[in-house]
């Protein structure tokens, strides 16, 4: 693994308060990963500081920026590019997905990234069953969005509204469809500088199989959040020192986010017209990188949330000596997450994981392969990781993670995790004590 950590640039200024910030960021520390690959500088999706582990750097196997040899676009900048429209894989589920984006306010605090914000603003899409099958398909990103993630990521031989070309399969403000309280809600937080998006093929395939999902864009940590006022805020926050107390900030700041969600779906006066469907009682969280780090800091903070998975995300402050005792999912890359690995928190909090809990590891992963990132940079002809395709790492995310909701927010038995399945060889379960994954 190639230990060097390149110096990212950030977008230029914007609009909105405090947005814009630009400059190089500052070396982080060994908790931020490039996702093993530039590609995650690529979307900007991981850029400059995806969680990894809380001292030194790490990246390993990273291509030039620049479009790789015998991709369809041009190497002579995004004007002259040309290639064709990336899309995700349609969902498996039965129920055709509509999707929706609420902007929501929260006047009891301050922007923990922009005291002068004296409100904190965040952008949110759900994602759920849908009544028919017929509408207009949703938006990937803005233009906007896509230009500021590109140009973060230095990434050139692509135009730079790429990825809001990308084909979703969710249809936009599509009627909402099931029973009062008889849909599972699931909270995605993705990794840090990555907006929402990168989370939407997952989402989607939630979606389809009957939950709610809601995906949360986390103000001024994303490299770019829209709102509808048509304001664009940056990633503050990536100006910030990377040291403990960052990600402590990070952990805090997420889990009061996802708390502040959850309270406008399901309190007195939800925030959305389908609200009436969620089954308050069936909330569970699943997030990549600092998200998945996130995932345990909001359930020790938020008992509504019954079970969560950190998706390759080293994880920040400790769990306390009195355990967490709701079910827990570790699914991380082989390279770096194994038992006795690169990163240790993962040996350090299982052992204070008192429920039911599985550690799986995929070989061939890479840190990004667990959001749609991998899939659209093979798409893009920047990037092709040679030990797992992006249509695959996909699929593997996708039926675990439905796998594990399903047996916790459902109760249906999951054999997929009890043991390895010639279905998904990739996929390893890791027995701690012996520190060895089979």
């Amino acid at each position: 693994m190639d230990h060097a950590m390149e110096r990212e640039s950030m977008p230029g200024p914007v609009s909105g308060p405090g947005a814009g910030v630009g400059g190089g960021a500052s070396t982080p520390p060994r908790r931020i990963s490039r996702g093993a690959i530039t590609v995650a500088a690529l979307l900007a999706f991981v850029a400059a500081t995806s969680c990894a582990s809380a001292s030194g750097s790490v990246v390993s196997g990273a291509p030039p920026r620049n479009a790789s040899p015998g991709s369809t676009a041009s190497a002579a900048g995004p004007a002259s590019a040309r290639i064709g429209m990336p899309r995700l894989p349609e969902p498996t589920g039965s129920r055709p997905v509509g999707t929706t984006s609420l902007h929501l306010e929260d006047s009891s605090r301050v922007d923990p990234w922009v005291p002068g914000v004296k409100a904190r603003e965040l952008m949110v899409s759900l994602w759920y069953p849908a009544k028919s099958r017929k509408g207009k398909r949703a938006p990937y990103m803005t233009a906007k969005e896509s230009e500021l993630i590109l140009k973060g990521g230095e990434i050139t031989g692509v135009p730079y509204d790429a990825l809001s070309r990308t084909r979703t399969n969710a249809l936009s403000d599509a009627e909402p469809a099931g029973r009062e309280h008889s849909l599972p809600l699931v909270v995605l937080s993705p990794g840090f500088t990555e907006p929402r998006s990168s989370l939407t093929a997952l989402a989607e395939e939630l979606a389809s199989r009957g939950y709610v999902v809601a995906g949360i864009d986390h103000t001024y940590e994303s490299l770019a959040t829209t709102f509808p006022d048509g304001r664009v805020t940056t990633c503050v926050a990536c100006e910030a020192p990377k040291d403990q107390e960052f990600w402590n900030t990070v952990g805090r700041s997420r889990a009061a986010d996802v708390s502040f969600v959850l309270d406008e779906l399901t309190g007195a006066h939800p925030k959305w017209k389908g609200a009436s469907l969620i089954a308050r009682s069936r909330i569970a969280m699943a997030g990549h990188s600092a998200g998945g780090a996130s995932t345990i800091a909001a359930m020790l903070q938020d008992t509504r949330i019954r079970a969560g998975i950190d998706m390759d995300g080293t994880t920040f402050a400790p769990i306390p000596g009195s355990g967490l005792s709701r079910p827990f999912l570790f699914l991380g890359t082989q390279a770096m997450h194994s038992p006795g690995g690169e990163d240790t928190t993962w040996d350090r909090d299982w052992a204070r994981l008192t429920g039911w809990k599985r550690w799986l590891v995929v070989s061939g992963a890479e840190h990004v392969s667990f959001t749609d990132t991998a899939l659209l940079v093979e798409q893009l002809g920047i990037y092709r990781n040679p030990g797992l395709p992006g249509a695959r790492a996909v699929e593997i995310t996708r039926s675990h993670v439905a796998a594990f909701f399903d047996l916790h927010l459902r109760h249906r038995s999951q054999p997929l995790l009890d043991k390895p399945s010639t279905r998904y060889p990739e996929v390893r379960l890791c027995d701690v004590e012996q520190k060895a994954c089979v």
